[in-house]
């Protein structure tokens, strides 16, 4: 399978630099069809991409900026939001501007077209693939899967513990992994995260009854508080006046309960913090699952994803 890498992976390679070293070197790389990667300088009036080949300027038509905003499907704002951001491309041709001088013509809607008929139509529910966050919404995040196509991870598919927002989790132009959760007949990738964080039991290995340990207040309920310890595992702490979400805690371990997955908290101290975004740590590196139980066996409740092949 050929691998189309999302944007911003390929503007500082050797590579890349070497071919926009000249205009002899970029009309090499048409010839040879070969993808090439720029910082977008402004979006013009007509709502063209302007992007600095070093050598010359590249001018990416409108309809020519993205799938999709010939047909109206995408809309301008995606075209917009490029400026001062890498995009990747294809050259399709040069002319000499009245304005520029020599200007290549390029086309980001072709190498996308590529990418979907080579890479994404080949991806298949279980793929396990590297993505980078483009995007984040509250209702989850936008990644760009290659060539900067972008797939929706919601965000209740981001963790099994419940966050008010994607931005607790991720930054801007982090690179994340990530499952294809569907791939419907447009070619539009849904995206999981979670089953790649650990099951409850591998989770709850890192931890004893009797240690006290960092945790972050999740949500506040009738009946406790649920305190995470892990993104895919959080604990039950008894109520305590004025905790709301986003606290930061540390907690006392009182028990450990695998047949019912519960994990049972005492509040040592609540505080306010504002720490950076924890390192995600993976639990595989399989490049395909086809069941992920979270559960552990002698769990009363099963808890689990199939990522099913249409």
């Amino acid at each position: 399978m050929t691998k189309y890498l999302p944007e911003g992976r390929l503007i500082y390679t050797y590579e890349n630099k070497s071919l926009m070293s000249s205009p002899a070197a970029l009309k090499e790389a048409m010839q040879t069809g070969r993808t090439l990667e720029a910082r977008v300088l402004l979006c013009d009036k007509d709502h063209n991409l302007h992007v600095d080949l070093g050598c010359m300027r590249g001018i990416i038509p409108r309809e020519e900026c993205a799938m999709g905003v010939k047909d109206g499907s995408v809309r301008d704002i995606a075209i917009i939001s490029r400026v001062n951001k890498p995009v990747s491309f294809k050259i399709t041709g040069f002319e000499n501007s009245a304005e520029y001088g020599p200007t290549a013509t390029l086309s980001r809607r072709l190498l996308q077209a590529e990418c979907m008929e080579n890479y994404i139509s080949a991806l298949r529910p279980g793929d396990v693939i590297t993505v980078k966050v483009a995007h984040i919404e509250n209702f989850g995040v936008f990644c760009d899967i290659g060539a900067g196509i972008p797939a929706l991870l919601p965000i209740d598919s981001i963790s099994v513990s419940r966050i008010p927002t994607p931005a607790v989790r991720f930054s801007q132009n982090q690179e994340i992994r990530a499952v294809v959760r569907e791939v419907d007949l447009m070619g539009r990738v849904l995206l999981s995260h979670k089953e790649l964080l650990g099951t409850w039991a591998e989770n709850a290995s890192r931890f004893e009854a009797g240690q006290t340990v960092p945790g972050i207040v999740r949500s506040v309920e009738r009946y406790g508080i649920f305190i995470e310890l892990t993104p895919n595992l959080a604990g039950l702490a008894e109520l305590s006046d004025g905790l709301c979400a986003g606290i930061h805690t540390s907690v006392f371990i009182k028990n450990i309960i695998p047949e019912k997955m519960k994990i049972k908290l005492v509040i040592v101290d609540s505080f306010n913090a504002a720490y950076p975004i924890p390192y995600i740590k993976y639990y595989t590196d399989a490049r395909h699952i086809d069941r992920f139980v979270y559960s552990p066996p002698e769990s009363e409740k099963l808890i689990e994803t199939v990522f099913y092949n249409h």
